[in-house]
């Protein structure tokens, strides 16, 4: 079996917030114990409500900024120790598509210099003619007519900036894209056209994706594995087939029965969760899914959970043995 491309192990960032009552310093637990991996070709979505920390994982993942502790390795070599001389050349190798692909493009760059720009970063080009071809196979490639390469941003819709998004992002041949929350501003139809161009991209390069959404419908179309995170935690993870066939977290059914039937005749039960996401400054103890559980019990308010296999690939973190499958 080949190595993954990426490894994540008990990460945690957190935020340390000025002030607080008497002067202490409270901190936000953003990520919190974090482990996964990503093979080579394979899409892992992580998933959760707004202020889940799926972002605060890519970020982490591309080293946009220091962990708190714990452990991230591309490729074999660890990632998180590493300075900023040290990580430059390894930045090819992971590049992000955002959500917005406007403000990720600068207006008064022509879309030829923006794909460029990573080639000439990084010394992937040895003459003007070379840049110009391999924009031009790039732009092949997202499906964009090659005469866009003399236009700027504003000219362009939003599904056309974010193949010029992900164009850029191809253009050092890395082996991960993250990509954050990179079809939820685009129209449903447009949403459907990015996605198979992602699958296609990555069927044809090999490419590993962590893709970061909230959108299940999406998640189930673009991933080969599913992540669900809440509060800082991964609370479930399995094959996608697996996940939706038989979510076994508590919190995975209720984000499940919230996903639209295509059947018009098909009937669902769907489950609403109480009260609010509680604070990552001060998550709950226990299971941090307690507050808003149908199923809590005693144990569930004083003893954290671990993840454990409930079935093949299979994992959740819930002190039920086995929770009833909700279809």
């Amino acid at each position: 079996m080949s190595r993954p491309i990426l490894q994540v192990s008990n990460l945690k960032k957190h935020y340390p917030l000025a002030g607080g009552l008497f002067g202490r310093a409270k901190i936000v637990h953003a990520v919190d114990d974090l482990s996964f991996e990503v093979a080579r070709g394979e899409t892992l979505a992580l998933v959760g409500e707004s202020g889940c920390g799926k972002s605060t994982v890519g970020k982490a993942v591309l080293r946009l900024f220091d962990i708190t502790s714990g452990q991230v390795v591309l490729d074999g070599m660890r990632i998180d120790e590493l300075s900023d001389g040290a990580l430059r050349p390894l930045r090819r190798r992971m590049q992000v598509v955002f959500q917005d692909p406007f403000s990720s493009l600068n207006p008064r760059q022509s879309v030829r210099d923006a794909i460029a720009e990573p080639l000439r970063n990084f010394g992937l080009a040895a003459s003007g003619a070379e840049m110009d071809r391999k924009v031009s196979e790039i732009l092949d490639r997202v499906r964009l007519p090659r005469d866009a390469a003399k236009r700027l941003p504003h000219e362009f819709s939003g599904g056309q900036r974010q193949r010029i998004g992900i164009a850029k992002a191809l253009a050092p041949n890395p082996d991960l894209i993250v990509c954050d929350e990179a079809v939820s501003a685009l129209d449903v139809s447009v949403k459907a056209q990015i996605v198979n161009l992602l699958k296609d991209v990555q069927k044809e390069l090999g490419l590993a994706l962590l893709f970061i959404s909230h959108d299940l419908a999406i998640v189930e179309n673009i991933s080969h594995r599913i992540a669900v995170m809440y509060l800082g935690k991964i609370v479930e993870m399995a094959p996608k087939r697996s996940l939706f066939a038989g979510p076994r977290h508590p919190y995975t059914q209720a984000l499940l029965s919230a996903v639209p039937i295509p059947e018009p005749d098909a009937r669902r039960e769907r489950i609403l969760l109480r009260g609010d996401l509680p604070s990552p400054i001060s998550p709950p103890p226990g299971c941090r899914f307690h507050t808003r559980c149908p199923y809590v019990f005693d144990r569930c308010r004083t003893e954290e959970p671990e993840l454990r296999s409930v079935g093949s690939a299979h994992v959740a973190a819930c002190h039920l043995d086995a929770m009833p499958v909700r279809r």
